[in-house]
């Protein structure tokens, strides 16, 4: 619950601002206290009126309105909250919070605060793939900034894809995560996840059979014990987890570039199935097919995140927990490759066809450390994250 939280809710110009009405109903009805700040163009979607009535504070929308500046300056607004809440947060607010600008009261109580901020991105499908929003993104959360976020579906353009404002549920389990008093509160932890897609030409590209499912379960179980979670998912198919940092990546050098760049961290887990190889000219047109004739495909090799992060001189998590998936001599191969990568644990397990694991809700799993091999019994997904985030509490705690 939310009892005793105030949240600055700033709300964009966006036609997901609608969403906003029912966000500040389950806010409140959770015991939050919620103080609306409206763009000037979040007025066109929906009126002030209506977001007043549902918050039960008056809207600020004026940087420039001297009787609420004397009552109660906008710097003093910026920080009275617990936690700042963009939603919808449009191309446009995200490029001012990246770039350091300030030319109306939401931009600016965003320059002035010293309270966490979360923002809920929505906007086309093609605003939010293109290249200027991606590096927006990324300076936001390496500022710390956390995302929920955005979803995939039908938009009110008539276009379909990534880019629709998360749904009010979600992003209030998210606040709720951020206020979480947990064993782990003040941990931060990175976790990858899914599978990574190698380009072979602009259509075709190697991939594995990893659903993510795995990732998804353990970015959920350490965020409900507290921690800051930074999830970097290669394109797997399960929903990403609420109340996380989500890094979207393609490629394992990709991930690479991710999981450096949301280092320093107290511990890693390495739950994705990253790549070994990958084509080494990526063909820029499509590979026509030819009778009698066959592509040779020239292989390199992909970076070793687990290897590379395990090594590190400096910055290295007090724990790394890395991923094996084999077919053959479990424990013997698992136990080699903790060795060899220099991590911490491994956690194996046996994704031989016959055992539905690999793309299914259960999983089998043997955790290999210094101090030997342990087996557990196969249980969910869910169950083995839980198990996972208790020991991993115990190591960091201990």
């Amino acid at each position: 619950m939310l009892s005793g939280k105030r949240v600055l809710l700033i709300v964009g110009g966006g036609i997901a601002a609608y969403k906003c009405l029912e966000l500040i109903r389950l806010l409140r009805a959770r015991g939050a206290a919620v103080t609306p700040v409206m763009t000037r163009a979040a007025e066109e979607f929906v009126t002030p009126l209506s977001v007043s009535a549902l918050a039960g504070e008056e809207v600020h929308s004026d940087l420039f309105d001297l009787t609420r500046e004397a009552q109660m300056g906008h710097i003093q607004l910026s920080r009275v909250a617990d936690l700042v809440v963009v939603a919808p947060a449009t191309a446009d607010l995200m490029g001012k919070m990246a770039n350091g600008l300030a030319n109306d009261l939401a931009s600016t109580l965003l320059m002035a605060t010293d309270t966490a901020v979360m923002i809920a991105p929505a906007m086309n499908v093609r605003m939010w793939e293109h290249p200027a929003t991606r590096r927006n993104l990324k300076v936001l959360q390496a500022d710390g900034v956390s995302v929920v976020g955005p979803d995939s579906g039908e938009m009110a353009c008539g276009e379909f894809g990534e880019g629709r404002m998360a749904e009010p549920a979600a992003i209030v389990a998210a606040v709720e995560a951020a206020f979480s008093d947990g064993p782990l509160k003040g941990r931060r932890i990175v976790i990858t996840s899914g599978p990574t897609h190698e380009p072979i030409d602009p259509v075709r590209y190697i991939a594995n059979r990893s659903s993510g499912a795995q990732g998804t379960a353990i970015a959920a179980a350490l965020r409900d014990l507290g921690a800051e979670v930074v999830f970097v998912t290669g394109p797997a198919d399960v929903a990403r987890p609420h109340g996380v940092s989500v890094i979207e990546v393609e490629t394992a050098r990709d991930m690479r570039e991710a999981v450096l760049q949301a280092l320093p961290a107290d511990a890693a887990v390495f739950a994705a199935a990253v790549a070994d190889w990958r084509v080494a000219s990526e063909s820029s047109s499509k590979i026509k097919k030819k009778a009698g004739a066959l592509p040779v495909l020239e292989f390199a090799e992909n970076p070793d995140i687990l290897a590379e992060v395990s090594q590190l001189a400096e910055g290295r998590p007090g724990l790394v927990i890395g991923f094996a998936a084999e077919t053959d001599d479990v424990i013997t191969n698992a136990t080699a490759k903790r060795i060899r990568k220099g991590c911490d644990w491994i956690v194996a397990n046996d994704v031989s066809p016959a055992t539905g694991i690999m793309g299914g809700s259960e999983n089998a799993v043997v955790l290999i450390s210094a101090d030997g091999v342990e087996e557990w019994t196969r249980m969910s997904k869910t169950e083995v994250a839980r198990r996972l985030a208790d020991r991993i509490t115990s190591a960091l705690n201990s």
